[in-house]
């Protein structure tokens, strides 16, 4: 019987250097000689990628209602669930995604103050027992974090957001980090070779003795 692979999420704000992690993960995965899924979200589908552009696109003619945004989030989660994510992990295949359904929670349920029962029940119909095995959550302040954000480039209708949205936002990662074991935080704001060694260590703690069974 193939042994089920290992789920890993990075979650943080805009600016707080995901991409830079996920790099950093990929190389450690590779290091071990596990076979790895890269996916995103919004996205990662053919579908959840259409929903992504409607999620972000900032030219909508109409408000996109905070309920509106939530549901195409999961509708998007649960593509990517059912036939990427889910099918890998039974592959032995390790996941390797960029957000997933605590972005949901922070979001929607701290920045937008959507209603946490409704964000619970949605969690409960869509996740069923997929849950990441590790999230590493990057903090960093909402202000610098943005600042880094602009300076890529255009931002999305999300990122345009207010800078109070934010504040709500990591409050609740920080929120949902302190409560939950299988949630490592980062302090974004250091160097990036720090944010690395942080990164392995975290890895090689959570994953001790399993990343060559």
């Amino acid at each position: 019987m193939t042994k089920p692979g290992k789920f890993i999420v990075v979650e943080g704000l805009e600016g707080a250097g995901k991409s830079s992690a996920i790099a950093t993960i990929t190389n450690w995965l590779q290091q071990h000689q596990l076979k790895v899924v890269s996916t995103r979200e919004p996205g990662g589908t053919p579908l959840a990628e259409k929903l992504r552009t409607l999620v972000k696109q900032i030219d909508h003619n109409e408000l996109l209602a905070p309920e509106t945004e939530l549901l195409l989030m999961y509708a998007a989660r649960v593509q990517l669930l059912t036939n990427i994510i889910r099918p890998a992990l039974s592959r032995g295949d390790w996941v390797l995604a960029d957000r997933h359904d605590m972005s949901s929670r922070a979001y929607q349920g701290g920045g937008r103050q959507l209603d946490e029962q409704l964000i619970n029940n949605l969690r409960s119909a869509v996740l069923g027992n997929t849950r990441p095995d590790l999230t590493l959550y990057l903090d960093i302040d909402p202000a610098v974090g943005l600042s880094r954000a602009a300076a890529r480039g255009e931002l999305d209708r999300i990122e345009q957001e207010q800078l109070a949205f934010f504040i709500r936002t990591r409050q609740k990662y920080l929120q949902i980090a302190a409560t939950e074991p299988d949630i490592v935080s980062i302090d974004a704001s250091q160097p990036l070779a720090a944010v690395q060694q942080a990164i392995v260590r975290a890895l090689d703690n959570h994953f001790s003795g399993l990343a060559n069974g």
